[in-house]
């Protein structure tokens, strides 16, 4: 009996965690240990992590159609080749299936890391390259200013991914992104400052930088069509535990911080990447006339309609009421005929009633929500409009009357013309028999 109870909650246990199990590649061992700080949050929040050399030949992310893992992280930043059945293909088809990555790279990031981060819509400088600033460089550079400190400012004002206001700045030592500015998916997380640039440290500057001031990314971020989250930082050292106890302060003067806000930086972006904040979900949809509770197989133009939906966010672990007050309604036939705004319940319902418009056909009931640092939140719901019945038209309309004039005048001079002509033909033939 114990063995079979064991059994169950094991069960439990592995199906409860399964959006949680996460495979962690590494250039070598020592990087677990070097970023012990960070994989300890992780596993403290639940997270199953799976450490595996990037070369293993036993790589796999999935097995007979199913993914083994739903997370991803990849600190191998010089990997030249992934061992296994891994490859790029493989992890950009990982993404479109809906899974989530969290990508380091470094100065020395290779050709791989290169072509991961491009199908993401993120450019890498090339190899060797590192963000300079020789105005924010940290007091313990080595000569070269490329421990860059980077201010609050630079961050992204979006606190469901990068939490709340941070009190302390950020140490970087890395190489630069550039983020495709047509991309509307792309999000730049934090920036450099305009003093910064991407070059080789030890060259002389030949040709324009790769980035150059705020167009110098160091931590960029991806929410894909499907809801799939990427983030890219171009520092491995940013998540390590050096960077996350060390102290802050500019070599040129200013403030004195005794601890850098990277990690609270890294908690906030990987509850975001790994989908513990900004997910949605749309509960109940319910529509009906107004004054009735079930939904009409069809309904009538110029009705009152009752739209409600359920909308719910993952907060630990559990499904709470949402609280909004942007979320939009659209009545569309090809175009929105109706837009109106949803008020929010206490309950996580959201309602809404309108008049549905004089113009019968097919339309859809949308519910199109989108935010920075949010799922993306789609919903549509199609309803027939008819038009009025020949027995619900109005009648005797005021704006008529010239028309029911006309008609009855025209019927009583028809019948006064009768009565004249029988009259006057009554009267020839009496002439004609008296002659």
């Amino acid at each position: 009996m114990a063995l079979i109870y064991s059994f169950i909650v094991l069960l439990l246990a592995s199906y409860i965690n399964a959006d949680k199990e996460t495979l962690v590649l590494l250039d070598n061992l020592a990087i677990r240990e070097t970023h012990s700080v960070f994989f300890k949050s992780l596993t403290d929040r639940g997270y199953s992590l799976v450490f595996k050399p990037v070369d293993d030949s036993n790589l796999v992310l999935a097995k007979y159609g199913q993914y083994l893992y739903k997370n991803l992280i990849i600190f191998s930043p010089s990997v030249e080749e992934f061992g296994g059945s891994l490859s790029v293909e493989a992890i950009t088809k990982f993404v479109d299936d809906g899974g989530n990555i969290l990508i380091a790279g470094s100065i020395n990031s290779g050709d791989v890391l290169r072509e991961i981060t491009a199908e993401c819509g993120f450019e890498v400088d090339e190899e060797g390259a590192a963000v300079i600033d020789h105005l924010n460089y940290d007091v313990l550079d080595q000569g070269k200013h490329t421990l860059i400190v980077a201010d609050n400012a630079n961050l992204i004002d979006a606190p469901m991914i990068v939490g709340a206001k941070k009190t302390s700045p950020f140490l970087f030592r890395g190489t630069g992104l550039i983020a495709d500015k047509e991309n509307p998916l792309v999000l730049e997380v934090l920036t450099a400052s305009s003093t910064a640039y991407s070059y080789k440290p030890d060259s002389h500057i030949e040709e324009y930088p790769h980035a150059v001031g705020k167009n110098t990314v160091l931590i960029a971020a991806l929410q894909a069509r499907n809801n799939a989250r990427v983030v890219v930082s171009g520092s491995l050292d940013f998540f390590s535990d050096e960077f996350f106890s060390s102290p802050v302060q500019k070599a040129l003067g200013g403030q004195k911080y005794p601890k850098s806000g990277n990690q609270e930086l890294s908690d906030s972006l990987t509850k975001w990447v790994f989908k513990e904040e900004g997910v949605l979900r749309v509960g109940k949809v319910s529509h009906h006339k107004a004054g009735e509770k079930d939904a009409p197989q069809y309904y009538t133009i110029m009705e009152n309609m009752v739209y409600e939906i359920e909308i719910e966010k993952l907060a630990k672990d559990k499904w709470v009421p949402f609280d909004a007050k942007d979320i939009q309604l659209e009545f569309v036939r090809i175009d929105p005929f109706v837009r109106t705004v949803l008020q929010s319940g206490t309950d996580g319902v959201f309602r809404t009633e309108f008049k549905i418009p004089d113009v019968y056909g097919v339309y859809q009931l949308k519910v199109d929500y989108t935010r920075v640092g949010y799922t993306f939140l789609n919903s549509a719901t199609q309803v027939s409009v008819r038009p009025l019945e020949h027995t619900q038209y109005e009648r005797f309309i005021v704006s008529a009357f010239p028309y029911y004039a006309s008609a009855f005048s025209m019927m009583g001079g028809v019948f006064l013309f009768s009565i004249l002509f029988l009259h006057y033909r009554t009267n020839e033939e009496t002439k004609k028999k008296s002659e």
